[in-house]
C-alpha cells in the first residue's frame, strides 16, 4: 500500500507518527496496465515525510523537490522508457534509497543520467542503476552522500558511454562502496575535498579521473579490468592510499598516472598485471613541490615506472618491485636518477649483505644497454626479449659501443622487503580530509557540528 509516513515534533523527547493512506489502488501498477507515474506520490509528500511505494514499477522522470526520503525497499522500479534523467534531486537534505532505476536517454548534452544531483546534504544509497547513459550525476553540489549503489550503465561503445559517478564543481562529497560495471569513467571535474573510498570499478575506461581537482582523497577501492586504474591531470595534493589496481592492459594501459600534478601521495597501493604500473609526466609540476610514491607494491608488470622524461622532485621510498619485466623506464633518452630513490626492495638486485642488516652492501644503480632501443622506438618493444635484442644486450654489456645510462640510484636496497628503515620523517604528504567512519551517519551535519579535518596547504 502506498503510504507517506509524516512525523511531527511534539515534545523533545518523543515524536508523534501519522500515517496519512494513499490511494494504494490507484497508484500501485499492474502487469497489464501502463507504469503509473511516481510523481504524483512525491508532489503529494510534505517536507520530513518518508515516501514508500508499494513494490512495482513506476513511470519516471520523477523530481524530489523538497526534503523528503523516497525508500523502494528494493522492490520499487522507476523506468524513465529512454526520456531524459529517470530521478532528478533538486533540493537539500533529500533521501533516495532502495529503488532500482532504468532507461535514461541517450543524450550527453543533457546528461541524462540515472540520479542528478544539483544541492547539498542528500544522501543517495542502496539503489541499482541500470541501461543508463550516467550513473549519478552531481553539478554544483556538495556535502553528498553516494553510498552501496550499482551502477551498469548502458552498453554502448566505450568511447560515447556515460559516466559512472560525474563531479562537476562539487565539494566535501562521499562516494563510497559503489559497485561499477562497464562505464566509460568515475570523473572529477574542478572538485576538491572529496571522499572516494570502497568502491569497486571494473570493465570501464578510466577507473577514475581527476581533472582539476584538488586535495581529494582516494582510499581503499579497487580498481580492475579498466584501460586506466587511476589517473591524474592538473590536480594536486590528492592522496592515494591503500587502492588494489590490477589488469590495466592495452597500448595505453596503467595503474596510476600523472599529468602536470603536484604534490601528490601513492602510498600503500597494489598494482599489478598493469602494462604500466605508474606513469609520471612532467610531475610534479609546481615548483618546490613533491610527489611521495611510499610502501607501494608493484609487480607483474610491463613496467614499473615509466617517465616520459627527465624529471625530478618524486620521492620513492620503502616500495616493493618485483616481476616486473622492466623495473624503470624513461623515454627521451633519459634517466629518472634526479629523483629520491631509497630503500625499496628490488627484486632483480645482484648485490650482497654482509652485515646482515637487510640493506645491500652496494647501490641498486641499473644501466641501460641495447633496451634503449625498444624506450626510445616504442614500436621496438614487440622484439623486447627476443633473441637478437637480447645478443644485443649481451654485446653492450660485454663491450659497450656507447655510454650507457644510469637509470636511476638506490643507495639502500632492501635484500628482503620486510626491512624496515630507519629513516628521518618523510616529506609532509599533502593532506586530503579523512571523512568520518561512523556507517550511521549518513546525513553530513549541515551546521558543521561534527569534527571534520581542514585542508593542509603546503607551508601552513
Amino acid at each position: 500500500m502506498a503510504g507517506i509516513r509524516r512525523y511531527h515534533s511534539t515534545t523533545p523527547a518523543a515524536r508523534a507518527a501519522a500515517a496519512v493512506l494513499v490511494a494504494a489502488l490507484a497508484w500501485a501498477p499492474t502487469a497489464a496496465a501502463a507504469p503509473r507515474p511516481l510523481q504524483p506520490l512525491v508532489d503529494a509528500a510534505s517536507p520530513g515525510d518518508v515516501v514508500t511505494p508499494p513494490p512495482g514499477t513506476y513511470a519516471g522522470p520523477v523530481v524530489v523537490d523538497k526534503r523528503i526520503t523516497l525508500d523502494g525497499g528494493g522492490k520499487v522500479t522507476v523506468d524513465a522508457g529512454g526520456d531524459g534523467t529517470v530521478l532528478t534531486i533538486r533540493t537539500d537534505g533529500a533521501t533516495v534509497r532502495g529503488l532500482r532505476l532504468i532507461n535514461s536517454g541517450d543524450s550527453h548534452n543533457d546528461i541524462d543520467a540515472g540520479v542528478r544531483v544539483r544541492g547539498n546534504y542528500n544522501v543517495v544509497k542502496d539503489n541499482l542503476i541500470e541501461n543508463t547513459l550516467f550513473g549519478i550525476d552531481l553539478q554544483q553540489s556538495n556535502s553528498n552522500v553516494v553510498r552501496r549503489n550499482t551502477i551498469r550503465p548502458t552498453p554502448f561503445e566505450l568511447g560515447v558511454r556515460g559516466d559512472a559517478v560525474r563531479l562537476w564543481y562539487s565539494r566535501d562529497n562521499k562516494i563510497e562502496q559503489n559497485v561499477v560495471q562497464g562505464a566509460r569513467d568515475l570523473v572529477v571535474w574542478y572538485s576538491a575535498d572529496n571522499l572516494i573510498a570502497g568502491n569497486e570499478v571494473s570493465g570501464g575506461r578510466y577507473g577514475l579521473h581527476f581533472m582539476y581537482s584538488q586535495y581529494n582523497l582516494v582510499r581503499d577501492n579497487r580498481f580492475h579490468g579498466n584501460s586506466v586504474g587511476v589517473f591524474l591531470m592538473y590536480s594536486d595534493g590528492v592522496v592515494l592510499r591503500g587502492n588494489v589496481i590490477s589488469h590495466g592492459q592495452g597500448a595505453t594501459g596503467m595503474g596510476i598516472g600523472l599529468k602536470e600534478s603536484s604534490d601528490v601521495t601513492i602510498e600503500g597501493n597494489e598494482i599489478y598485471y598493469c602494462a604500466t604500473g605508474i606513469y609520471s609526466d612532467v610531475s610534479p609540476f609546481q615548483p618546490e613541490t613533491t610527489n611521495l610514491v611510499t610502501d607501494n607494491h608493484v609487480a607483474f608488470n610491463g613496467i614499473g615506472v615509466l617517465f616520459h622524461n627527465d624529471w625530478t622532485g618524486n620521492v620513492l621510498h620503502d616500495n616493493r618491485f618485483d616481476n616486473n619485466l622492466v623495473q624503470v623506464s624513461v623515454n627521451a633518452q633519459a634517466s629518472a636518477v634526479r629523483n629520491d630513490w631509497t630503500g625499496n626492495y628490488w627484486d632483480d638486485y645482484r648485490g650482497f649483505d654482509r652485515d646482515g642488516d637487510g640493506i645491500g652492501d652496494t647501490p641498486y644503480a641499473p644501466r641501460v644497454y641495447a633496451d634503449r632501443i625498444w624506450m626510445d622506438v616504442p614500436f621496438a618493444a614487440f622484439f623486447r626479449a627476443s633473441p637478437v635484442l637480447s645478443l644485443l644486450d649481451f654485446l653492450e654489456r660485454l663491450a659497450p659501443f656507447s655510454e650507457p645510462i644510469t637509470l636511476l640510484r638506490d643507495d639502500k636496497p632492501k635484500v628482503r622487503p620486510d626491512v624496515v628503515l630507519a629513516r628521518a620523517a618523510e616529506p609532509a604528504a599533502p593532506a586530503a580530509k579523512e571523512a568520518e567512519e561512523v556507517e550511521e551517519s549518513d546525513r553530513i551535519d549541515p551546521f558543521g557540528l561534527k569534527e571534520r579535518l581542514g585542508k593542509k596547504y603546503k607551508g601552513e
